[in-house]
């Protein structure tokens, strides 16, 4: 239960309001240290709750700490992409709907004149993506020094996405704060490392395994396609007589334009989201997709991350990614919290490739399925691993016969055959 957690009443009245009756494993981790005070890195699979679990901690500061007087922001959250920043927003405000704090969005792609319409509030919690807050930062229009929690979402996306040196900076303004925290879908690699060192001080590390109820239960498999004319009739054929709901990740912009008019021309109605859109027409598509008003969204992988909506049956990768970390994220839209969901990749044979590699990253393999009267004419391409150098072969054969030569007859320095 939530208030076993010592969350206010406030809070735990929102968090039943939202459905949870539970806290999910990352929640119970987190949460308690965040109360404490303590600088956190924590990661955890995607869908896992890693929002709440960041947000309840920093409303109950507000609470425990009420503002003394009119001030500047207190908690700053940044999250990489806007689609991200608008989520938080709105589950930050769904957990102080029984409160009094003040809850603000600034993302770019939003009229400067919103934007200063936001800051003038008394603002409790703003949620942020890095560049537009920068650029205010840069224009005197917001002040860094009343925040006291700086929290930053997807961190190894920041890094992907080239903001480190900008979210340095805002660290850097917002220097006087008590507690920083640092939440990432993984903390491989030595990027993270160094942006923790950078941020946080004394931290926690916190990666939380989820347990059997939380974890995504997706369903994999592929089809091997011919063509494009192939892959084409293959999802149209899983839009009309498979799909519930569906998330299509395609691997441009030219792509999502051909790809949507296409289905548009077959009577497939789809809402479609990709980078350079602006903001309302971002925000109309989300909404259309939520409410499900059109069951298919095409997108690129502007949105593979931080898109939260419930009940999406399919994940269908009319393009493949070319890195495994990218296909996990897509595949995260599915399965929300522990549903169930389904995975489904169209590969050409130029894209074959990928799957052995995503297969080591998943740890499980993928399997081919076949639909009658589209099944391929092709067979799959071999893979033929790479062969050894022969030099190479021989030298270290070489250098273990050796190895094996100085090691006979030895004993150790101190034992017998060491004796005079």
């Amino acid at each position: 239960m939530f208030a076993q957690l010592e969350l206010h009443e406030a809070l735990c009245n929102a968090i039943a309001d939202m459905g949870y009756t539970k806290p999910t494993t990352i929640q119970q981790e987190v949460i308690p240290l965040a109360m404490e005070g303590q600088d956190i890195l924590a990661s955890s699979p995607t869908g896992t709750g890693k929002t709440a679990a960041f947000l309840l901690p920093a409303a109950q500061f507000i609470l425990d700490f009420p503002r003394q007087q009119h001030g500047a922001t207190r908690i700053l959250i940044l999250s990489p992409t806007r689609e991200l920043a608008l989520q938080i927003y709105e589950q930050a405000q769904a957990i102080t709907a029984h409160t009094d704090i003040v809850c603000g969005l600034i993302t770019g792609g939003i009229n400067y004149g919103t934007d200063r319409e936001t800051l003038e509030q008394n603002l409790d919690i703003l949620v942020a993506t890095p560049g537009r807050l920068f650029e205010h930062i840069e224009k005197e229009s917001f002040d860094c020094r009343d925040i006291e929690m700086l929290i930053l979402d997807e961190a190894d996306r920041m890094l992907d996405m080239g903001f480190s040196d900008v979210v340095n900076q805002i660290s850097s303004e917002a220097r006087w704060r008590k507690q920083s925290m640092l939440f990432s879908a993984t903390l491989e690699g030595g990027g993270i490392d160094k942006f923790a060192k950078d941020i946080l001080q004394e931290p926690v590390s916190v990666e939380a395994v989820p347990s059997r109820a939380e974890k995504n239960k997706v369903l994999q498999w592929y089809h091997l396609c011919d063509d494009i004319h192939h892959k084409y009739a293959l999802l149209k054929h899983l839009l009309t007589a498979q799909v519930e709901t569906a998330i299509v990740f395609v691997k441009s912009r030219e792509r999502l334009q051909q790809l949507k008019d296409k289905l548009a021309s077959d009577g497939i109605e789809v809402c479609w989201l990709q980078g350079e859109m602006p903001q309302d027409k971002r925000m109309d598509a989300m909404a259309r997709f939520k409410s499900k008003q059109v069951n298919i969204l095409v997108a690129t992988d502007v949105a593979a991350r931080g898109i939260d909506v419930e009940d999406v049956s399919h994940v269908i990768n009319f393009d493949m990614p070319r890195r495994a970390d990218v296909y996990l994220h897509r595949i995260g839209r599915t399965a929300r919290a522990g549903a169930k969901g389904t995975a489904i990749s169209l590969v050409e044979a130029h894209d074959y490739w990928v799957l052995p590699k995503i297969e080591r990253y998943i740890k499980e393999p993928l399997k081919a399925r076949f639909i009658d009267g589209l099944r391929p004419f092709n067979k799959a391409p071999v893979i033929k691993k790479p062969k050894k150098s022969k030099v190479k072969a021989k030298t270290k054969a070489k250098n273990s016969a050796k190895k094996g030569k100085k090691r006979v007859g030895r004993g150790p320095k101190n034992g017998p055959a060491g004796k005079k």
